[in-house]
């Protein structure tokens, strides 16, 4: 125990005698829980510095401006403000002559309200980012700064330094609870409560990091929607949304590559979902994705190719034992040739791209697994319905150019066939063929769904119709197949052709 730390445990326990007779590891155990107190207390003095009153009144910043800086700094102040009180009031409880028995229960229950520290944290980048931009471009600005930092209660720290607390606050959080759980002993009635505390702050910590990555994540999608001009079938692609099948789109890589053989530089951006190459109408240079990505660089990039799915792909090296850091992708009939400008960055690219063509893959798999299994239960049923869809008609365009690449699927429960697409039209012809298991004459159902096929976003509603098999039955009594019209609901047009056939099991 250093000097330091008995000195804080003698503030703590005034009384010798109660001092006394703590073991040492209790003792130990005191100390750091009178640093956290102590630490808490300093952090919420900080959060309650004088920068954001002036900066408002002064009004040389606009209100989206402040909000952009300062965030949701109130809420960590209400947020930190109410532990500190709870810390106080248990310190105050047990009575300042006496060691604290518990803390853990507080410490579990106010570390699962700070999720205003993951918008904050999220959003702290473009904050500082602006602050360093006006600071850098208005001497009177930075003037303006310098002179509130000059407050005694400042410390004689910038404004940049005290919006960097927050991150730094909430990392401490699983160091103070680890020094006060190692000496806490087994059978202690504050050690299980401390473990939940420590998983809380654990927990807290990444959903912290997963908010800024997500974040980041978002806004050089968006740099990339401003910035890269996509033309002819990809012309109304959103980058920042959701993938086919993938849930959100995310950024796994970018950087310059070239064609190995004509040397022309291209911008490569590996999605979750796809790869796109494109190349700059002029020619600029970049030192890294910080920059790449900068919200000073006004460079304009042109999609050199249409965008390679991953699902699509096989990437290979040409001569794994060459020194030359070149690598092929094969995408269909096409390959392309690539090089990047060392050994390390091809290594990159190649294993990125197939982990991401790999994940791709398997989520496919796994999705076309789920139907294979469903289908295949048996069960005692009382009877199979024989479903032909002929074709649809008149249905809703959903691309640009008045069209669609309409599938359709058929579901009866679990039980779920989908049809091919076909391109480009309103009206496609599918005579598709499924078979169903009755399981229950009243309560099954069969429904058709027809969608738009969308390779980089989630499949389009072109409408769909539900018919209950007891209606079926009811139709189809000693008629035999029946081919009937079906008008989709939920879409201002459309219908389609649809043969059944009930054959019930004696």
């Amino acid at each position: 125990l250093t000097t330091g730390r008995t000195d804080q445990t003698k503030i703590w326990c005034s009384d010798p005698t109660s001092l006394d007779s703590l073991s040492p590891q209790e003792k130990k155990r005191q100390g750091y829980i009178h640093e956290l107190i102590e630490a808490e207390e300093r952090y919420v003095e900080d959060l309650q510095v004088v920068f954001y009153k002036p900066m408002s009144e002064s009004r040389r910043l606009n209100d989206a401006e402040m909000a952009m800086i300062f965030v949701n700094w109130r809420e960590l102040l209400a947020c930190n403000s109410k532990l500190v009180k709870a810390l106080l009031g248990r310190k105050k409880t047990t009575g300042d002559n006496m060691p604290v028995q518990r803390i853990g229960d507080i410490l579990a229950s106010e570390l699962s309200h700070m999720q205003p520290y993951i918008s904050f944290c999220s959003s702290q980048f473009n904050g500082a980012a602006l602050l360093q931009t006006r600071t850098d471009n208005e001497p009177e600005f930075k003037a303006f700064l310098k002179k509130i930092a000059t407050d005694y209660r400042c410390k004689g720290m910038p404004l940049s330094s005290f919006l960097l607390k927050p991150m730094q606050r909430i990392t401490r959080y699983p160091l103070h609870i680890k020094n006060i759980l190692e000496c806490t002993a087994e059978g202690h009635p504050d050690r299980g409560q401390l473990k939940e505390a420590l998983e809380k702050a654990e927990e807290l910590c990444q959903q912290v990091n997963e908010g800024v990555r997500e974040k980041e994540n978002s806004d050089r999608l968006e740099w990339i929607q401003n910035h890269v001009q996509c033309d002819g079938a990809m012309e109304h692609l959103v980058f920042n949304s959701l993938t086919n099948c993938l849930g959100p789109r995310k950024l796994l890589h970018s950087g310059k590559m070239y064609k190995a053989k004509s040397s022309k530089e291209l911008w490569a951006f590996l999605f979750n979902d796809f790869l796109l190459l494109t190349h700059a109408a002029k020619q600029f240079t970049s030192s890294g994705p910080d920059k790449l990505f900068s919200k000073r660089n006004n460079v304009q990039l042109k999609m050199y190719k249409p965008p390679v799915l991953l699902n699509e792909v096989l990437v290979k090296l040409p001569d794994p034992s060459s020194d030359e850091p070149i690598f092929h992708i094969s995408h269909i009939d096409k390959v392309y040739m690539l090089r990047t400008d060392n050994i390390n960055e091809r290594t990159s690219w190649v294993q990125k791209i197939k982990v991401a063509s790999e994940e791709f893959i398997d989520t496919e798999k796994r999705k076309r697994e789920k139907v294979y299994q469903a289908r295949s239960i048996k069960g005692t049923g009382i009877g199979r319905l024989l479903v032909t869809i002929l074709e649809a008609t008149e249905l809703k365009a959903a691309k640009p150019n008045g069209k669609s690449n309409p599938y359709c699927e058929v579901t009866m429960g679990a039980q779920t066939f989908t049809s091919r697409t076909i391109n480009d039209t309103l009206n496609p012809k599918w005579s598709f063929n499924c078979q169903f298991h009755i399981r229950d004459l009243y309560q099954d159902v069969l429904c058709i769904t027809i969608s738009e096929r969308d390779q980089f976003s989630p499949d389009g509603f072109l409408g769909r119709t539900e018919v209950p098999v007891a209606t079926i039955k009811k139709e189809l009594e000693n008629k035999g197949p029946v081919t009937r019209r079906l008008l989709l609901h939920e879409v201002p047009t459309g219908e389609v052709w649809v043969r059944l056939d009930l054959q019930l099991f004696k």
